[in-house]
């Protein structure tokens, strides 16, 4: 055991966070701590590391455990310091060890001192055993797979905004290496190719591992145990968060089967007291049935407590065909450019994830398409648009001396004030909640209070910035159904994976600063991208097998040579070349079968088209024949691959 919470109690103020809790941290765990939002996950973390002292209990920690521990309140720190020394600050001894051996190697040089020279040894092995001469080479590798470029690690920590500087803290503590390492949300701060890296990084990890997080992507790739804090208890299950999904969901039905089987005993043994306790040969038959009914422990029905965020996006108005046109946007900060004479179209029906590396514009082009960032080019509305814009900047913009009705009151929905009361109880403000003023609210409330905003608008097209951000997984679980309900388009900015596969059904992509586009889900997206590596690589063998001429001759025998060579291998190099065109004309076919299967998938899946059986019939014939033309394709591709790999061996 490296950490442990014995029959811990832990109140904050009146509230209880944890009563008589145990749980131990072991070598090799992969745990990751879930919970609604207010639960206290954020606190019992600062429980094990001892910034908060249980009113009951123990929390025991090995003598040699090292703790790691990522949270918010380290923002605080600040510093002129370049981000590659501030990284490199996980490596004190090494440090140390290494402003000693440079002052030791002045000394000796004066001097011949036999006490000197051994702690000069001494230090360099011990520099040798930490591995101290590629301290550099390890933060640079480590703030690279954290989305820093070559430049950026070498200017001041103090110019990043918190986010950035979020992400060194991480490379710091990761480099640190200790023997448990908590997480609280790390991901908060990442774009997906940084989260994606620290999944990889964190899997090979050799301390152990705690993460608060609500990407459940993440959680179901890394950890090996959930831990949920749930009415003040500690539930423990083995297993990811898919695995913790599914045996809550069959403990909860098992409690509620024996809950129920009881109540059945219950009410039998009632039944008997009550007719039998007044007849003398019955009486103490009866008396013996109360004995067992008052020495039974009494099963609790099944009751889950968890906010239910209710949300129901409506429209006005049908918009036309066509909602929004890009055509030749260019957009640069400075000598950052963005996007370049870039056109793309948003049609009716469009669910649209603008997903990429931090840095490439994607939030940039979504306030382009909302109209509030100044662009060249042309952005063009549709017909009978109405559209609406959620930004993490609107958090900001709140006037925090309104109450929550008051704000609402300033969206111009026209809705009467019980009307808009209702609505905020679907987003858990309840009673006396709406008279709170916004600058008491948390950062969860105010997400949820700019959300609101932008649902009671009735608009038919949404711009959604990040809206997961400060939601559990709960209300991103009944987000998502909502935005999968809703009638109306949308294009939104997310890196959380769980959340785009669920509502997106295109993809779009800012690549050479140019917008790209995916029709199909963002698993299907990832299938393609894992594809076009994948031939990407292969494409690279084959050119490598391609033999070179790498030694030099004299300019006569050169073209001898290459006489000779040409006699014996023009035949065979057109033959390669011609199959190497084929293999590139099969592969261009294949993506856009996939892309056509990807089109007729969703299109399959509105229900409108089982109305009209022709229509539905046509486009099973179409999906069929989308099929058989990818088997097709994929066997002609693994035959003329086999030939141009025969001829390379030649």
């Amino acid at each position: 055991m490296l950490v442990g919470l014995n029959n811990v109690t832990f109140e904050f103020g009146a509230r209880v966070i944890v009563a008589d809790a145990t749980w131990h941290i072991h070598p090799g765990d992969r745990i990751g701590l879930i919970g609604y939002n207010g639960t206290g996950k954020s606190t019992l973390l600062k429980v094990i590391v001892g910034q908060y002292t249980p009113s009951a209990g123990t929390v025991e920690q090995g003598k040699s455990t090292t703790i790691g521990y990522l949270h918010q309140d380290l923002l605080s720190f600040d510093t002129n310091e370049s981000i590659l020394e501030v990284a490199m600050g996980a490596f004190e001894r090494v440090r140390f060890l290494e402003k000693e051996i440079e002052r030791l190697s002045v000394e000796l040089e004066k001097k011949e001192d036999e006490k000197l020279l051994e702690t000069f040894t001494d230090y360099l092995h011990e520099m040798d055993v930490l591995d101290g001469y590629n301290i550099q080479y390890k933060t640079e590798e480590v703030l690279h797979g954290l989305g820093f470029s070559n430049e950026d690690i070498l200017k001041p920590y103090k110019i990043f905004s918190g986010g950035w500087r979020m992400r060194v803290l991480l490379a710091k503590m990761i480099l640190q290496q200790p023997d448990v390492l908590l997480l609280d949300e790390p991901t908060n701060h990442l774009d997906l190719p940084s989260i994606e890296w620290l999944e990889k990084y964190l899997q090979s990890y050799k301390g152990s591992v705690v993460i608060v997080s609500h990407d459940k992507f993440f959680l179901n790739r890394m950890v090996n145990k959930i831990v949920e804090l749930y009415q003040q208890q500690l539930h423990i299950y083995t297993g990811n968060y898919e695995f913790y999904e599914a045996e809550k969901e069959l403990r909860i039905e098992m409690q509620q089967r024996a809950y129920e089987n009881q109540q059945e005993y219950i009410r039998r043994e009632e039944r008997f007291i009550e007719r039998f306790r007044a007849k003398a040969t019955k009486a103490a038959q009866a008396q013996s049935a109360m004995k067992r009914l008052d020495k039974i422990d009494r099963i609790e029905q099944v009751e889950i407590e968890r906010p239910n965020l209710r949300i129901n996006f409506q429209i006005d108005k049908q918009p036309g065909k066509i909602l929004a046109t890009l055509k030749n946007v260019t957009k640069s900060f400075g000598e950052n450019t963005i996007v370049k004479k870039a056109s793309a179209e948003i049609d009716r029906g469009d669910k649209i994830a603008l997903i990429g590396a931090n840095g490439k514009g994607k939030s940039t082009l979504l306030r382009i398409i909302a109209g509030t960032e100044k662009f060249d080019g042309e952005r063009v509305w549709g017909h009978n648009v109405d559209e609406s814009f959620y930004a993490q900047h609107q958090l900001e913009s709140l006037n925090l001396e309104h109450t929550i009705l008051e704000e609402m009151q300033l969206c111009g929905s026209g809705k009467t004030d019980i009307e808009l009361r209702s609505m905020l109880g679907g987003f858990m403000f309840g009673g006396d909640d709406i008279d709170k003023k916004i600058k008491i609210l948390s950062g969860g409330e105010k997400a949820r209070v700019a959300l609101a905003k932008v649902i009671a608008s009735k608009s038919n097209f949404l711009m959604l910035d990040e809206p997961t951000n400060h939601l559990d997984m709960h209300s991103v679980d009944l987000l998502a159904q909502a935005l999968t309900k809703y009638e109306g388009s949308l294009i939104f900015v997310s890196h959380d994976r769980y959340f785009i596969s669920k509502t997106a059904n295109k993809i779009w992509e800012i690549i050479d600063h140019q917008i790209k586009e995916f029709k199909g889900t963002y698993a299907e997206y990832m299938e393609w991208k894992e594809l076009m590596a994948r031939r990407e690589k292969e494409n690279a063998v084959l050119e490598k097998a391609i033999p070179k001429e790498i030694v030099t001759l004299p300019k006569q025998e050169t073209k001898k040579q290459e006489a000779i060579n040409n006699n014996l291998d023009r035949d065979q190099k057109k033959e390669l070349q011609k199959f190497q065109r084929q293999l590139e004309k099969l592969e261009e076919q294949l993506t856009q079968f996939n892309q056509d299967k990807a089109t007729v998938e969703v299109e399959m899946a509105n229900p409108e088209i089982y109305v009209v059986p022709e229509k539905f019939q046509t486009l099973e014939k179409n999906y069929a024949a989308i099929l058989n033309n990818i088997s097709t394709t994929e066997k002609e591709y693994e035959v003329v691959f086999e030939k141009i790999m025969t001829l390379e061996s030649l």
